[in-house]
This record gives C-alpha cells, sequence and structure tokens, in this order.
C-alpha cells in the first residue's frame, strides 16, 4: 500500500465512527459489560475525538514531512494501556502510516473497543490484512512501544531494553488558575478534571492556585459535573478517600462529589485533586519547569513559558494527531528505524 491509500483508509473509519451503525452500539454495550469505567457516554466521547482527528486533510498534513510513502518489512510490537476508551489507537495509527507491520497486545480492559475498529479498518482496506495481528505475547518483532505504569515500565525495560524502545511511564497533567477565570472557563476544566472519570494521564490530577483564592468559586464552576459520584465505582474511591482524610485530620475540601487536598505530589488519588498554590509566574514557572517529566500537559488561560504543552481549559483530553504522549514523537522514532 501507498501512503495515500493508508490514510484513504483511515479516513474512511473516521467517516465510520462519526456516522456509526447497529454494530458500533453492540460494541459500545458489550465494551461497558466487560469494563464498567468504559461507559456509553465515555466511549462515544473518545470514539469522537479519534474520529475528530482521521480527516483526509489531517491525515495528509500530518504525515506530509515523513518519507512514508514505501512499506517496510519491519514489525512493531505495541503492549496498549487501557485506563481510557482507545487510549492506544493514536500508536496503531502512527506504525500503519508509516508502513511498518505491527503486532497489537491489547489490554485486558479493552477487550472489544480496539479489536472492533481493527476490524473495520479492514473492511475498508483488506490488504491490512497481512500488516495486522493481535496477539497474547509479541515476538518476532524488531521495535516496542509499550505504555503502562512506573512499575511495569520496569519491566518493559528489563525484557525490551535490547530493541529500539519507546516505554511510557506514569503522567497526569496539572491545570493552573489565576481567579480571573469565568464560570464557563471553569466549566470547561471540569472536562479536564471528570472525563473518563480523571483515569487518563491527560486527565488534570494537580490544581495550582494563588494563595488568596476561593476555592468556592472552582467548585461552583464544575457543579454540573456532579452526576459522577453515581457511578459506583467512582463514589467508591471518593468515600475511601474521604474517609482516610478525616480519620488522619487531613485538610482537604470537599464538594460531596470531589476532594481537593493541599499536597506537593502530582499524582493523586482517584476522586481528589492535589492543591498548590504560587506566589507569581516566575516562581509558578519555575515549579512547572521541575515537574515537567511527570506532565503530560497543563491547562490554563495563560502562557506560561514552560516547555510542557499548555492548552486550553476542557482541551487535554482534545489531543491533536502531533500531540504525542510524554513528548516523544512517534513518527520520528518510526523513521529513524526503517
Amino acid at each position: 500500500m501507498t501512503q495515500k491509500q493508508r490514510i484513504e483508509a483511515f479516513a474512511l473509519l473516521g467517516e465510520y465512527l462519526f456516522a456509526g451503525d447497529q454494530q458500533l452500539e453492540e460494541t459500545i454495550t458489550a465494551t461497558h459489560y466487560y469494563n464498567p469505567w468504559f461507559t456509553p457516554s465515555n466511549v462515544r466521547k473518545a470514539l469522537h475525538a479519534t474520529a475528530a482527528n482521521l480527516s483526509k486533510d489531517q491525515l495528509e498534513h500530518w504525515l506530509t514531512p515523513y518519507p512514508f510513502d514505501e512499506e517496510t518489512d519491519k514489525t512493531v510490537g505495541l503492549i496498549l494501556a487501557g485506563n481510557i476508551p482507545l487510549v492506544g489507537f493514536h500508536d496503531i495509527l502512527c506504525v500503519l502510516s508509516a508502513g511498518f507491520s505491527v503486532q497489537i497486545k491489547p489490554s485486558a480492559d479493552d477487550p472489544k473497543l480496539t479489536a472492533h475498529l481493527l476490524a473495520k479498518l479492514l473492511e475498508f482496506e483488506p490488504r491490512f490484512t497481512s500488516k495486522i495481528r493481535i496477539t497474547d505475547r509479541l515476538k518476532d518483532f524488531d521495535l516496542v512501544i509499550a505504555t503502562g505504569s512506573d512499575n511495569s515500565a520496569r519491566y518493559f525495560t528489563y525484557y525490551f531494553g535490547n530493541k529500539p524502545h519507546i516505554i511510557r511511564k506514569n503522567r497526569n497533567s496539572a491545570a493552573v488558575l489565576t481567579g480571573k477565570e469565568s464560570p464557563a472557563e471553569l466549566t470547561q476544566l471540569g472536562h479536564d478534571v471528570f472525563d473518563y472519570f480523571g483515569l487518563g494521564c491527560r486527565n488534570v490530577a494537580k490544581l495550582f492556585i494563588p494563595a488568596e483564592y476561593d476555592i468556592s468559586a472552582f467548585f461552583e464552576g464544575i457543579a454540573s459535573f456532579a452526576d459522577v459520584i453515581n457511578h459506583h465505582k467512582y463514589a467508591n474511591n471518593y468515600d475511601y478517600n474521604k474517609s482516610i482524610y478525616l480519620i488522619n485530620g487531613d485538610l482537604h475540601y470537599d464538594n460531596g462529589f470531589l476532594l481537593v487536598k493541599p499536597d506537593e505530589r502530582t499524582a493523586s488519588p482517584l476522586a481528589t485533586l492535589y492543591l498548590e498554590t504560587y506566589d507569581d509566574f516566575g516562581s509558578l514557572a519555575d515549579r512547572l519547569t521541575g515537574l515537567a517529566p511527570q506532565l503530560q500537559c497543563v491547562a490554563s488561560a495563560e502562557q506560561l513559558g514552560i516547555s510542557t504543552p499548555v492548552v486550553g481549559f476542557g482541551q487535554t483530553q482534545q489531543p491533536a494527531l502531533d500531540d504525542y504522549a510524554d513528548g516523544v514523537n512517534t513518527l520520528d522514532f518510526l523513521a529513524e528505524q526503517r
């Protein structure tokens, strides 16, 4: 296949995801059955975000700088995460667009959704059949891209360190408030916090505020997300963390569905945001720069002058094609390995 043919196939997949059909609806229902975190609304949100990047024009613009017209006989092993729906699809898109074959080890948390999208891709372009293999164990591959926790990253490094690789660890995202935000902006920030129940590395887990900031303004802005507490798994995490903070006498703020706790760490527990104050933008920029290896992105209405990508409120879970996880350009990596 040529690059043009691969682009056309993915563009057809994007059109399908926007239009949907009964089979896709059945897959959405089955996905929720296997993984209660993958609610129909969150799966549809992920499908829409994926489809939004699959227009022919966007794909052509993204791939234009790369010499991927000819296929390569090399195979990439992919170990996918499963914390949010379709979290590994971008890696699949990168590898196949670059002309590689792919072995995919999906997450047990996503046994249906990714497989359905790949099946539809093969319908649109049967020549991908020889290029895609879903497997429980990688073997006979030339390079690897693996995503997981800090613990699994050590395992991946041990087993795959002798191959060209991208190995991703835990990351979280943060938000910066100044006190000038409108209620609408704070509501948009609520999406950064609560979309996919906050399980993604692009979800905001840490909030930076001025020392004099009134946290009630933030709580008022996110009030429309109160229904999240009706999800039993989310509620269990909220209740557990709340009880720990109460037993330990930890200072925290509570609006009935989210806990906000002063803490210098970046990775907060589910249903909790860590909170940190800053004195001025200069000291804030220094702090964020020091945290860069732990941050995927920062949500803010301000230009912060940091290397970590800064996006507007409501945009953390709307990554573009060139928003690469951990700041590692996957296409550059693949181009070097051809």
